[in-house]
């Protein structure tokens, strides 16, 4: 039994949630996201309220009734206020610039990183902070983690890209010994 799964989730004023043949649609102020539905999962909209149930009595069924109903959850949020992810660039001479559908990292190698923006994400940066926002939480998400793992932050100085807030363990260095001769 899941719990999630068995509360109903309401859907605020300016949404509209449709499923029509396995695909579920939501739309909202901050655009329109789809997704299929598994067949095991049957998703209905009555009264104002979206209500997730597993269509049939096995494993498989009850593993996704509590999925899709975050699933649902998210999307319903995301087409009304967008998800932010936060990343921090640390480090002499490391910085990030956004031009397009680009993003450019300088990030201590010889040559800038490029990284292509998917659509439906925004970015902004100002000075060693980029604000990655989009209306789909796992895209939201994955492509932060893309842009976190180009340089990822080393445990002796620090220096690398981070999520805003995360904390690094810093290791010692080397100990110098004194030798007298």
């Amino acid at each position: 039994m899941s719990r999630i799964g068995k509360k109903s989730i309401t859907i605020p004023s300016g949404t509209t949630v449709e499923v029509s043949s396995g695909t579920l649609s939501v739309k909202g102020k901050g655009g329109t996201l789809s997704r299929s539905v598994h067949p095991a999962v049957s998703i209905a909209v009555e009264d104002g309220a979206v209500a997730v149930t597993p269509s049939m009595d096995s494993r498989l069924a009850n593993a996704l009734w509590g999925t899709y109903a975050a699933h649902v959850r998210n999307m319903i949020q995301g087409v009304n206020e967008p998800f932010v992810k936060k990343l921090q660039i640390e480090g002499i001479g490391y910085r990030a610039e956004a031009a397009g559908k680009t993003l450019s990292l300088s990030i201590g190698f010889s040559h800038p990183v490029k990284v292509q923006i998917p659509d439906g994400i925004t970015i902004s940066v100002e000075k060693n902070i980029i604000t990655i926002s989009g209306s789909d939480k796992e895209q939201v998400g994955e492509f932060a983690a893309i842009i976190r793992a180009k340089k990822k932050p080393e445990p002796y100085k620090g220096k690398g890209i981070r999520y805003v807030g995360e904390v690094i363990r810093e290791k010692k260095g080397k100990k110098v010994t004194s030798t007298t001769a």
